[in-house]
């Protein structure tokens, strides 16, 4: 198979989130400031994403933060000081009309890869990510990055996380990770978010059994699933005998003792290795577009298809 774009674009990451760190000074007047209650809302890998930074961000103390599908009714309602939408392409329905009804509202902040697109338009604030934007229908780059300027808002250092994405590009896959027929992603914490982000990618790209829980909650009757065909991946810390459970069932365990940003790096890179084995083209998912615009809602200007589909 010819690479793909998304094979360039994961390798691309660690230079993307050097640039988010460096972005993180020059445009923290923009970023939630501590205390702040905010709702972050995404479609999509945009909104698991946002589920691992709300979740990131209450647990550092720096202010209530709620996650919501934009798909979904947002209670903009609840009093808070701030929305912040993620959208790689600035024109998924959802994220255009909760932006355009959160107008007078409450403030707005956008993390976009098109900031002239509709969202990019209709939000007070803009933060310009088209350094990491894509050709790829696949969201790889885009969602890491924008989460790693999120994390350096709250003060996170991104070195060490840089330099483990490295090591997460470098290292061989196991070759038996492959052979797996079923996979369950783990993670507690900021990092749930970051385990459904990664079934979600094995899913899309590969067409493969991917399910994800908190890591407590995997015991309560998921675990049942496990067996000698599975692959249980726990990103971030791993809880008290869980790998002895899971290798009770027959299954196989891994966690990476790596940022759980960078240990996301390798579920990407096991995504496209498992859609190649079975002859898959892991740009162009079936049934997936890079951007959701429903019908009698807004269509983008021939401008803007330009930038949406520069590929």
């Amino acid at each position: 198979m010819r690479a793909s774009h998304v094979t360039a674009e994961i390798a691309g990451q660690p230079d993307c989130w050097r640039r988010a760190a460096a972005l993180a000074g020059p445009r923290a007047d923009l970023l939630p400031r501590p205390g702040e209650r905010i709702a972050v809302v995404g479609c999509g890998t945009s909104y698991l994403i946002a589920r691992a930074y709300a979740a990131l961000r209450e647990s550092l103390g720096a202010g209530e933060t709620d996650a919501f599908p934009a798909s979904e009714r947002t209670p903009l309602g609840r009093g808070y000081d701030r929305l912040v939408a993620l959208t790689r392409s600035g024109t998924t329905t959802e994220v255009v009309d909760l932006l355009a009804g959160a107008a007078g509202r409450l403030p707005t902040l956008v993390l976009t890869g098109v900031p002239g697109s509709p969202a990019g338009r209709l939000a007070d604030r803009a933060v310009d990510l088209s350094f990491a934007d894509e050709r790829s229908v696949v969201q790889t780059r885009f969602a890491t990055t924008a989460l790693q300027l999120l994390r350096a808002g709250l003060g996170v250092d991104l070195a060490p996380s840089v330099t483990d994405a490295e090591l997460a590009l470098y290292e061989p896959l196991p070759q038996h990770w492959a052979k797996r027929s079923q996979f369950t992603f783990l993670g507690t914490g900021w990092t749930v978010g970051l385990a459904d982000e990664a079934a979600l990618k094995l899913r899309e790209v590969a067409r493969v059994w991917t399910e994800s829980y908190p890591a407590m909650e995997y015991r309560h009757g998921p675990i049942s699933v496990s067996d000698r065909a599975s692959l249980v991946w726990c990103i971030g810390p791993v809880p008290a005998g869980l790998r002895e459970e899971v290798e009770s069932t027959g299954a196989l365990f891994t966690a990476d003792a790596v940022d759980p940003v960078a240990a996301l790096v390798r579920a990407q890179r096991l995504a496209v290795a498992l859609a190649a084995r079975r002859g898959l083209n892991p740009d162009r998912p079936r049934h997936v577009s890079r951007s959701v615009i429903l019908a009698g809602a807004f269509r983008p200007t021939a401008a803007d298809a330009a930038r949406i589909l520069r590929a």
